[in-house]
């Protein structure tokens, strides 16, 4: 087995990187219909490959929704803390465009995004009221396969 080669980037490509990803925030910028909601729901979907952020009213209609993907993340670098937090950077821009006074969050998953997206949104002066947590867990699960034999 050989030797892992990492790559090391130069200033330069990491500069233009930060910069691709500044850009593709500032286009993520909400462009809403002129509407003020006074309680709205966050739902946060962190998996091991991608997060997501979906913004409702108390209804269930999604008011915006955004992905690590979305935001200018590609790879494996979706599954990041840093995407997440840039995610929920977006999504705090878009409760503040609604006028957004309450929110609840709702997490579900367990990727490394759950508690970088939700500081990053309390960073931002979002006033949460409720935190959930809603990953499924099994219990039981299948039956196993059966064993072996040699």
């Amino acid at each position: 087995m050989g030797k892992k080669h990492v790559v090391q980037k130069t200033g330069n490509e990491v500069l233009a990187e930060e910069s691709k990803i500044e850009k593709a925030l500032s286009q993520a910028a909400p462009s809403l219909r002129k509407k003020s909601v006074s309680r709205a729901t966050v739902y946060i979907l962190s998996s091991y490959n991608n997060t997501k952020v979906v913004l409702t009213d108390p209804a269930g209609n999604v008011l915006s929704s955004q992905s690590a993907g979305r935001v200018g993340f590609k790879g494996s670098k979706k599954g990041t803390a840093f995407a997440a937090s840039k995610v929920a950077q977006v999504i705090g821009a878009t409760i503040e465009a609604l006028r957004v006074k309450e929110v609840e969050v709702v997490i579900k998953g367990v990727g490394a995004g759950r508690e970088s997206a939700l500081r990053s949104l309390a960073n931002q002066g979002v006033n949460i009221i409720k935190v959930q947590d809603q990953t499924p867990v099994p219990h039981g699960g299948c039956r196993p396969r059966k064993i072996r034999r040699p």
